[in-house]
């Protein structure tokens, strides 16, 4: 992909994620376009259709999620990067929330973006646990699947966001019963 060509897919992409999760499915992919500074015709050469623009943008952004835990861990001590790493997690799951419904269509075709992406935040977090294990600061009895449990139920209890003071109390309660 040429590099203009990319720069205006990922404009596209930067624009979609703030109008669904603000307007989710109800957005108009025109509104999309013109946010990104792309006309429709190059929004729809990239993404012939919603559904392909949505499920674009959840790739999108569960790859970002999952890429910022190396690169935390490469700036931060490994309890200060998990924790910055979980508010993360309540962006993405912001995000998606303005698109749950396009989604639960999406998966209803058979063509699921969930399970690969499940199995990415799984690895984010078994990355992030392992280094926090390693400098002795967290328990070892507590599983990346258990703290994955924990951030999806912190996730389905505190989607929204007017709820995120909620989702960051409940999310430090958990951080704080990991550490020894």
């Amino acid at each position: 992909m040429r590099a203009d060509a990319r720069r205006n897919r990922d404009k596209i992409l930067a624009a979609a994620v703030r109008v669904l999760a603000e307007e989710g499915l109800d957005a108009h992919l025109e509104r999309i376009a013109k946010e990104a500074g792309v006309g429709s015709a190059t929004l729809y050469r990239n993404f012939p259709t919603r559904e392909a623009l949505i499920e674009a943008v959840y790739r999108n952004e569960v790859a970002q999620l999952c890429e910022a835990a190396p690169t935390l861990l490469a700036q931060k001590p490994p309890c200060e990067a998990l924790h910055d790493w979980t508010r993360l997690f309540l962006d993405y799951v912001t995000t998606k929330a303005g698109m749950a419904d396009a989604l639960r269509a999406i998966a209803a075709t058979g063509n699921s973006p969930y399970g690969h992406s499940r199995d990415m935040i799984r690895t984010a977090i078994t990355t992030l646990m392992t280094a926090c294990a390693a400098a002795g600061t967290i328990r070892t009895d507590i599983t990346p699947t258990d703290m994955a449990t924990a951030l999806e139920g912190i996730a389905l209890t505190s989607a929204k966001p007017e709820q995120r003071d909620r989702a960051e109390r409940l999310l430090d309660l958990v951080l704080d019963g990991l550490r020894v």
